[in-house]
């Protein structure tokens, strides 16, 4: 390194944004993603004990993929390159891959090349990888926000381990505030700023997983306010909102408010209102609400207050709840839309609903009966001569496929628990079922 070098790298640790400068250099000191950095957890040990093979780390930006990249690059023994395949072409691979040869040859150090943004690499870049990664000359360590099923060559794949990052939980993005705020080496602490309790909340909520957004609108926030009467820069929840460019919506998440937006959602779907629920739902969303909660809502909607009046209401609720678990924000509010509006719009019956709940109290209420002999198991050794199954008949083998026979217990024989209404779907069910009883009268 000359002196160029020297000063850049200077000048780099006191100027560069805060988001940079507060990147962990040991695992103690990375925050979240304990899925894959426990103590106990295959990655935390492989970077403990400096025996790195091939990794990709894939997730959504701010989550910790360079992060883990610059520890690892603090960590280990062997040599560390970085490129980015945004910028990066062929000729920047080549001299990576000749000081690796070089330092493997001549000193027996392996070399780790972290390239961030990997899926911008075309086929040909990642082919040229290959050979060097399967032989061992590089341990590749990848970075991508895209699905590397999709996205990273089937070979590279096939050697390397991949690990998923998730976004960063509220809690670990209000860790990452404090010591953005009052770390006096790293941090803001200098300017002499605090954080309002309110304001940590707000940021928290809102940086919606992504750490890195949390910190930037602390630094803007450091930087830009003018000291109190007391000296200190004070971060509230208004200079929250100015700095991240969103508004408080008023939504804590613990609180009455948070079951007052859920429930008005979910009275909105059920009173067929799509208006009022895409609302309630955007509230909820704007506020940073869980997507998986608000998923499933709409799925536990679906079955109470649509039922079999339209039965394609709960598919459609469970594949929303699949996408959106998937897919991630912002695309999700898309998803959650269409599902809240189905929905919301789809003929109502409680009846299914209804019936389970009368069947309980049944079975809570009176004695426990025999099941009728012949609808009893009658595969097993010796069934026959106990009776079991004998004179049951087999739907399939009468007209209409349907026999009338006693299913429900003696002592509840002529009992209804579930009675159809006469809404979308569910008035043909109640139709063909009473058109069943007349043809085998």
């Amino acid at each position: 390194m000359d002196l160029f070098d020297y000063m850049r790298e200077t000048v780099k640790e006191t100027e560069a944004p805060l988001a940079s400068r507060l990147r962990p250099r040991t695992l103690e000191e990375v925050v979240g993603q304990r899925h894959i950095l426990g103590k106990d957890k295959l990655l935390y040990r492989a970077i403990q004990a400096d025996k790195l093979s091939s990794v990709i780390f894939y997730g959504p930006p701010g989550t910790g993929k360079t992060t883990l990249a610059k520890v690892i690059a603090n960590t280990t023994k062997a040599e560390f390159k970085q490129i980015n395949a945004t910028s990066a072409g062929k000729k920047d691979m080549e001299e990576v891959v000749k000081e690796a040869k070089d330092s493997l040859g001549m000193y027996g150090r392996k070399t780790i090349l972290f390239v961030d943004e990997i899926h911008r690499f075309n086929k040909g870049q990642q082919d040229y990888l290959l050979p060097f990664v399967e032989d061992g000359t590089l341990i590749l360590v990848g970075a991508t926000t895209e699905n590397p099923y999709f996205e990273v060559n089937g070979a590279l794949l096939s050697r390397s381990v991949i690990f998923e990052l998730k976004p960063l939980e509220k809690e670990d993005i209000k860790e990452l505030i404090r010591r953005a705020v009052y770390d006096q080496d790293r941090g803001m602490g200098s300017y002499g700023g605090e954080i309002d309790q309110e304001a940590l909340e707000f940021l928290a909520d809102v940086a919606n997983g992504d750490g890195r957004a949390a910190l930037n609108a602390v630094e803007l926030g450091i930087l830009t306010t003018k000291r109190g009467e007391d000296g200190k820069i004070h971060l509230n929840l208004d200079v929250a909102q100015e700095c991240i460019q969103k508004r408080a919506v008023r939504y804590d998440k613990n609180g009455d408010n948070h079951y007052d937006v859920i429930s008005a959602f979910i009275k909105s779907m059920r009173g067929s209102d799509p208006d009022a629920a895409v609302y309630y739902l955007a509230r909820m969303l704007y506020a940073g609400e869980d997507i998986k909660f608000i998923a499933r809502r709409i799925m536990i909607c679906a079955a109470e207050d649509v039922g079999n009046a339209d039965p394609q209401a709960l598919c459609v609720a469970v594949s929303a709840s699949q996408a959106v678990e998937r897919i991630g924000m912002p695309e999700a509010q898309i998803i959650l839309s269409q599902a809240a509006a189905y929905v919301a719009t789809a003929p109502k019956s409680n009846a299914a609903c209804n019936a389970v709940f009368a069947a309980m109290e049944a079975v809570k209420h009176r004695q426990t009966e025999a099941v009728p002999a012949h609808l009893q198991d009658s595969h097993y050794k010796g069934a026959e001569k106990l009776g079991r199954g004998l004179g049951y008949q087999y739907a399939h083998d009468y007209p209409n496929h349907y026999v009338k026979q006693q299913y429900l217990p003696d002592g509840l024989v002529g009992t209804t628990f579930y009675e159809p209404s006469d809404n979308g779907y569910e008035k043909q069910i109640k139709e063909h079922m009473a058109w069943l009883r007349e043809q085998a009268q």
